[in-house]
Order: C-alpha cells, then structure tokens, then sequence
C-alpha cells in the first residue's frame, strides 16, 4: 500500500469544515461585541470569547445539540450578567447542519 502524500496534520473535510464553522462563530462573537456600548463591557466579553476559544482549542469531539444549548445559556448568563442587554444571543448560536 502506497503512503499517503499529505502530511499527517492534513484536516479530513469535515475537520476541515467545522474548523471553517468554528472562525466563522469567532468572528460573528467578536462583531457583536464590537456593538456593546460600555468600553468595560465590551473589553470584558471580548477576553471572555477569547479565553473560551484558547481553553477549548484542542477539542475534537462534536458536542451534541443539548451540550450547545447549555452553553448558550451560559453565555447568555454571562452577558446578561454584566448588564449588557444589546447583544443577542442568537448571535453566538451557528447553525451545525451540515
């Protein structure tokens, strides 16, 4: 059998398109923020989305519909929390069909 010519860190397509998925929600998350009115808020939300994203950069599995919507929650939570009623959490959600 022949060795494969891509390199071993070479992403499947579906690893491939979640990690497309997953820059698309980052950007989407850091657009809203750009929208939260308090500078204290926003800086806040901000290093909060990229802590969340450093913490969780070396997962691999999928989580399933009922883990996602426990995280929204929580970002819900959160941002409900420090007083900023203007973002909407639909905005953190992303559309996981492929």
């Amino acid at each position: 059998m022949a060795a494969s010519r891509f390199p071993p860190a070479t992403l499947t397509l579906k690893q491939f398109i979640r990690r497309q998925q997953v820059l698309l929600l980052y950007r989407r998350i850091l657009q809203t923020i750009r929208q939260v009115p308090n500078d204290s808020d926003r800086k806040y939300l901000k290093d909060w989305a990229r802590e969340e994203f450093k913490r969780n950069k070396s997962a691999t599995e999928e989580a399933s519909p009922a883990t996602e919507a426990q995280d929204l929650k929580e970002a819900n939570g959160i941002v409900t929390t420090t007083g900023v009623h203007s973002i909407h959490v639909r905005e953190f959600s992303l559309d996981l069909g492929l």
